[in-house]
């Protein structure tokens, strides 16, 4: 979905919106599962990366400037562990009982008009 809204920045507002919003590249060098008896599933990713591209613009009272960036996140680092159970009809589920997200650097490319 689109991003839209505005900030308030010292001598007025910066309205801005980010569209078009589009993961282009995702990268899993290091992905592994393992059961955790008792409770579910663990689910560890190492160093991953992902890329974004979207078109923004931005308003203030004295500019207005639009164009295209590409963000990417890298050294992203997810673990996530998952119940596993069954209803009493015997039809399992699977619940997200924990996750842990860190990403270790952002790379920001603005392409615009100024």
């Amino acid at each position: 979905p689109d991003l839209s809204g505005y900030e308030k920045f010292g001598l007025g507002n910066v309205k801005y919106n980010i569209s078009r919003i589009h993961v282009t590249a995702v990268e899993f060098p290091s992905a592994s599962i393992s059961l955790i008896p008792g409770t579910g599933i663990k689910l560890v990713i190492e160093n991953a990366s992902l890329t974004i591209d979207m078109n923004w613009n931005i308003r203030t009272w004295m500019f207005k400037d639009s164009g295209k960036s590409t963000v990417y996140i890298s050294k992203v680092f997810v673990t996530a562990i998952f119940s596993i159970s069954l209803d009493n009809t015997g039809h399992s589920s699977i619940s997200l009982t924990s996750c842990r997200t860190t990403s270790g650097d952002i790379d920001i490319k603005l392409n615009g008009k100024s």
